[in-house]
């Protein structure tokens, strides 16, 4: 699990701070996703791959319902002032979580959202995890919405006075609006605000007029399908949930992609050429 969590910070982190402005170095930036930020893609039924045995299956499924019931307990708790030391707890459990492969594949990553949920709620200025909350809300749960709504209590209790990375919550919300969400608008202003934020700091120089760059790229040229198609791609492809390949696959095809069968019968999708 250490090696996922640092290539994790190591992806994203540059991903965070590239300068790319174009639509084709968009759609390049989405190949972190797609070889898994967490480490390596984690595709459904892979050829090779055994089955697990029906008492493993059957244990991952009994301590996802209970982990889902603590985080139940959890949410409603009185926190008795203690509201970090939870938050702190909360976050490790959720990297436990998330690096149990074996366990995911059988469950998915439906939990994700709840830890989450609780970590902002009680330490929205913890400006590091939101990081990890893009990804595993967004790509790997396939919730967008959800995770630009829980990346909002950072913005709104954090300030560039309060954590020197507070400029990493806007850039991380305005990349899930841009890639997944396909809210422009909202995606230019966030691009904006990080710039802003991180104007003042030593990395300011360099990195504010790339994030001005893209929210002007954005305004010249709106059109993100090819990079929301590469987004929705990855999540299809990376989830063992049902529902989540469900919503990708529907997004894909809203976006305009054709959907074909490959000789072992894998879903494909195909974006035609725009005219």
């Amino acid at each position: 699990m250490e090696a996922k969590l640092e290539q994790f910070s190591r992806k994203w982190l540059s991903l965070l701070v590239s300068g790319a402005i174009g639509v084709a170095a968009l759609a390049a930036v989405v190949t972190i996703q797609l070889n898994g930020p967490f480490g390596s893609t984690a595709t459904v039924n892979q050829k090779g791959e055994k089955p697990l045995p029906a008492v493993s299956a059957g244990r991952f499924k009994q301590e996802s319902q209970q982990e889902s019931l603590r985080l139940k307990m959890l949410k409603t708790m009185p926190s008795f002032g203690f509201d970090n030391l939870i938050a702190d707890w909360t976050f490790l459990k959720f990297l436990q979580y998330f690096g149990d492969d074996e366990a995911r594949r059988v469950t998915g990553y439906n939990l994700s959202e709840d830890y989450f949920d609780i970590v902002t709620r009680l330490d929205p200025r913890w400006a590091d995890i939101y990081l990890f909350l893009s990804t595993a809300v967004s790509f790997y749960q396939g919730k967008p919405e959800i995770a630009v709504k829980l990346i909002e209590r950072g913005t709104n209790a954090l300030s560039p006075q309060i954590h020197p990375q507070a400029w990493i919550v806007w850039r991380t919300k305005g990349l899930d609006e841009l890639l997944l969400l396909g809210d422009i608008p909202e995606s230019i202003r966030s691009h904006e605000m990080a710039a802003e934020w991180i104007e003042k700091t030593p990395d300011g120089p360099k990195l504010a007029p790339m994030f001005r760059a893209t929210a002007e790229f954005l305004r010249r040229d709106p059109d993100s399908v090819a990079v929301r198609f590469n987004a929705w791609s990855a999540v299809y492809y990376q989830t063992t949930d049902k529902l989540v390949r469900l919503r990708a696959r529907q997004a894909l095809v809203k976006l305009g992609a054709q959907v074909k069968k490959n000789q072992d019968g894998t879903e494909i999708f195909i974006l035609p050429p725009r005219k």
